[in-house]
């Protein structure tokens, strides 16, 4: 009977979401990782990298990868940024705005090099985010990026060893560190790094560091930096509440706006599926899907810490080797989890949003929602772990009597409906 109850419940939802429709940003964003070729993304006008007149080892670095024609982020944003101007990003993971301000910031160092004697301890660029995974994984970008252009990153995330960072920082002048707020503070209230000579700043996912109570300690970074006039500031978000508006007025100084509608990040490449399930045939189902040969690689996502560890200790009874990432994991276990599903020596993650926003593994072939998130816009980047690279992925979320409630909002989110079906029926050979 609830199903019954469940269906006309979505009803009379998707007869409110006909009426009072999503307002629709400017542009449609195209992965980063598939090429933008002329005849793709009509709205946007296509840019080539090579007409940008970027420093030749920056532009080395982006004909390495591959990579000719510019994402619609970047072709929007690029221009403003190497002109030194500050910019607000709205964009969702795999729009290819970490490459937007990389080669932003690669480009402005090397185009303004500093003259005489450099001391330890002082970047020239600082790239604030809120997870040790998206840091790691903007580190690991930076280094692909800007494997010709001589400049040095150093990354600092909680969880690790201090005094190796340390000897890393003070190894030698640095140029661009990578930093979760936490760990930077650390290094600030230590003195051991120096914020006074920053020309640029990055603040990513300024929408997650705010939910996860960031900003007092943003703050205090922004303000150990030259003042906004004297600095470039970047920030992006996935999107744009009042809260985020009113810190990006505070922290930017005459910035440019560019929005990517998050829709087609969700769905060019990505084939959605919803079962209707009851609570107790989650965990039956999940078995089924992790035992189908075409099921190469997945990470099953959870809501919360605790729904992450039991999923993960129930699998691990069951024999499936998998792994977790969450936030009570240390960063060692974290760093050799990742590892393994990257390697595929794992093919199973179990992880929460805040983890899996620092995920970027090509190749994952399926996503589970084991659990419909509570914020829609969680759903767009759960997904966006698969169908990565130019290729297709599936995602499949359960839907049963305690979470059924949040489609709607995902589908208003997304702009069309999602067909609804029972599973499929179970191989009792």
């Amino acid at each position: 009977m609830w199903i019954i109850r469940h269906f006309n419940l979505l009803r009379c939802a998707r007869l409110r979401a006909h009426f009072f429709p999503a307002i629709v940003v400017q542009e449609n964003a195209v992965a980063q990782s598939e090429q933008v070729e002329p005849d793709e993304a009509e709205s946007t006008p296509q840019v080539k990298f090579d007409t940008l007149n970027l420093d030749a080892s920056v532009q080395k670095g982006i004909d390495a990868l591959g990579f000719e024609f510019c994402s619609p982020i970047q072709g929007s944003i690029l221009p403003h940024t190497l002109a030194g101007n500050d910019a607000i990003g709205k964009a969702q993971t795999g729009t290819g705005k970490t490459a937007a301000f990389l080669i932003t910031i690669f480009n402005d160092l090397l185009s303004h090099p500093i003259e005489g004697e450099r001391y330890l301890g002082e970047p020239r660029a600082v790239i604030i985010a809120p997870t040790r995974e998206l840091v790691m994984q903007i580190a690991e970008d930076a280094q692909e990026l800007g494997r010709f252009t001589g400049l040095k990153t150093v990354t600092l995330i909680g969880g690790a060893d201090y005094q190796k960072q340390l000897s890393k920082v003070n190894g030698s002048p640095v140029d661009m560190i990578v930093a979760t707020p936490g760990r930077l503070i650390d290094f600030m209230e230590r003195r051991d790094l120096s914020l006074d000579r920053v020309e640029i700043l990055v603040l990513d996912e300024g929408d997650r560091m705010l939910d996860m109570g960031f900003i007092p300690q943003v703050k205090r970074i922004v303000r150990a930096t030259p003042r906004r006039e004297d600095r470039q500031t970047l920030l992006f978000s996935a999107t744009f509440t009042q809260d985020i508006m009113n810190l990006a007025q505070q922290w930017t100084f005459e910035p440019i706006t560019v929005e990517i509608e998050p829709e087609h990040v969700a769905t060019a490449s990505v084939d959605q599926k919803v079962y209707l399930v009851t609570s107790q045939e989650r965990f039956p189902v999940l078995m089924d899907l992790l035992n189908d040969p075409a099921v190469e690689s997945v990470i099953v996502f959870a809501n919360r810490r605790d729904q992450v560890r039991r999923l993960y200790e129930k699998l691990r009874k069951a024999g499936v080797d998998c792994g977790m990432l969450s936030g009570e994991i240390t960063q060692a276990k974290r760093t050799k989890t990742l590892e393994n599903f990257k390697s595929g020596r794992s093919k199973v993650m179990v992880a929460t949003d805040v983890a899996g926003r620092g995920i970027h593994v090509e190749g994952i072939s399926h996503v589970v929602n084991y659990n419909l998130p509570e914020d829609p816009e969680d759903y767009v980047h759960r997904i966006g772990r698969t169908g990565r690279a130019g290729a297709t992925g599936v995602s499949i979320s359960f839907a049963s009597e305690d979470d059924a409630f949040l489609l709607p909002d995902i589908e208003t989110l997304l702009g069309h409906s999602l067909a609804c079906t029972p599973p499929p029926p179970r191989d009792r050979s």
